[in-house]
């Protein structure tokens, strides 16, 4: 007569899921950390604006270097982009280089209405990397 003991046949329910949820945070921590390195390299340092469709100029190096990512465990999910620059209306910069819009300009007390073209670059390195993501989910989970 064969006896099996029957918790053997079973997954530990708690062990399968701290495993799942490790391997699902350091999967997405990896691909926001690409994204991001995409997103930087794609902008150049020139002091010409970049042609609309393309990815914008970087005049300062501010939009460069506030490009983040961050893993939230609550959603199990990545947020990457760039952060809200600071005052004199530069706050607005980031997804105006990405959508393109309109804003308003004060200089010495005048108010003008701009017009921005879309210059996307958080869209295009996501798109890119997006691609890689099923290869680095292979075999993640151990």
């Amino acid at each position: 007569m064969i006896h099996f003991k029957l918790k053997q046949l079973f997954f530990d329910r708690q062990a399968v899921i701290s495993k799942v949820d490790a391997a699902t945070r350091k999967v997405l921590s990896r691909f926001g950390a690409f994204v991001r390195r995409s997103a930087k390299s794609a902008i150049r340092k020139r002091r010409q604006p970049a042609p609309p469709g393309s990815p914008p100029s970087s005049h300062t190096g501010l939009l460069k270097k506030f490009i983040f990512f961050g893993y939230d465990a609550d959603a199990r999910s990545v947020v990457i982009g760039p952060a809200r620059l600071g005052g004199n209306g530069r706050g607005d910069a980031p997804p105006l280089l990405e959508y393109g819009g309109t804003a308003t300009l004060v200089r010495r007390g005048k108010r003008k209405q701009v017009v921005y073209r879309a210059r996307p670059y958080m869209g295009p390195a996501f798109e890119k990397e997006q691609a890689k993501l099923p290869a680095q989910w292979r075999d993640s989970v151990k």
